[in-house]
């Protein structure tokens, strides 16, 4: 039996205004990454690999401050966000709210960013 990969929930705010940009997964190489070198770094479940935030973007996370939960199954990043944290152009992944409303504004052209979306 393969046993499954143990993943952190990743909350990510903006080190200043408190502003949810993001929720990702890390696991203990991500975590590690990101103390080692201030960068946010995540594992990806859809691609089923380790990332550096803005790795292809430039939309960089620079650590500022990282907290775990009391039951050590989940991290809140504080982070100064370089361009937007969403892959769809937002500066936050909680751009719309649950009725479709967008109320976000975007802040980068996806396509100029990734050739696709």
């Amino acid at each position: 039996m393969v046993k499954e990969k143990e993943l952190k929930s990743a909350i990510v705010q903006d080190y200043e205004t408190g502003e949810v940009l993001m929720l990702a997964h890390m696991d203990d190489e991500a975590l590690r990454l990101t103390i080692e070198t201030g960068k946010a770094h995540y594992w990806s479940r859809s691609r089923g690999k380790l990332w550096l935030k803005g790795e292809i973007s430039g939309n960089e996370q620079i650590v500022t401050d990282i907290f775990i939960d009391c039951d050590e199954d989940a991290v809140l990043l504080k982070v100064k966000q370089i361009g937007g944290a969403c892959h769809m152009g937002y500066r936050s992944c909680f751009y719309r709210k649950i009725n479709g409303e967008i109320v976000g504004k975007k802040v980068f052209d996806p396509e100029e960013k990734y050739g696709k979306n």
